[in-house]
């Protein structure tokens, strides 16, 4: 499988990567934790169908010592026992965030209320940011038909 564009040789679109790159740089030195980071991350990338980035979020998860039951469970989040509540609160702010389309007046109230009392507006800032960034990778990569599996932790800087 090749995807439809090569993300890596276009220039144009190597140029926007290295943008929300730079964005994503941001999120990942914010003081949110970074494996809530991940775990929003790759609830998001199941969510949208993205291979890619379900693939290196994974992996990314893993070689920073996240657990396997862990990442086998974020899908089933609400049943898992596994989640902080802060942890809980993220996954239910991406969800909601990754579905705008989906409910009529986009993140609830009493969804934002929950995830507000477990961060301060620092960490906040960066969850609505990575929520963002992950679902505009997570369209790039559907849209181009991205293949998955070969991604190795660290292959990208």
């Amino acid at each position: 499988m090749e995807a439809r564009l090569n993300l890596f040789e276009n220039p144009l679109v190597g140029k926007v990567i290295r943008y929300v790159n730079s964005a994503g740089k941001a999120v990942s030195d914010s003081t949110l934790p970074h494996a809530t980071q991940e775990l929003v991350k790759l609830r998001a990338s199941q969510i949208n169908g993205c291979g890619f980035c379900t693939d290196m979020h994974t992996k990314d998860a893993v070689a920073a010592g996240e657990s396997h039951e862990r990442l086998h469970l974020v899908a089933a989040w609400r049943e898992a026992k596994v989640f902080t509540e802060a942890e809980r609160a993220a996954l239910a702010l991406a969800e909601e965030g990754t579905r705008i389309a989906d409910g009529a007046g986009g993140v609830s109230d009493e969804v934002w209320q929950n995830a507000k009392k477990h961060y301060d507006d620092d960490q906040l800032a960066a969850l609505v940011a990575c929520i963002a960034l992950i679902n505009l990778y997570n369209r790039i990569n559907v849209m181009i038909q991205q293949p998955a599996g070969d991604y190795q932790p660290g292959m990208f800087g």
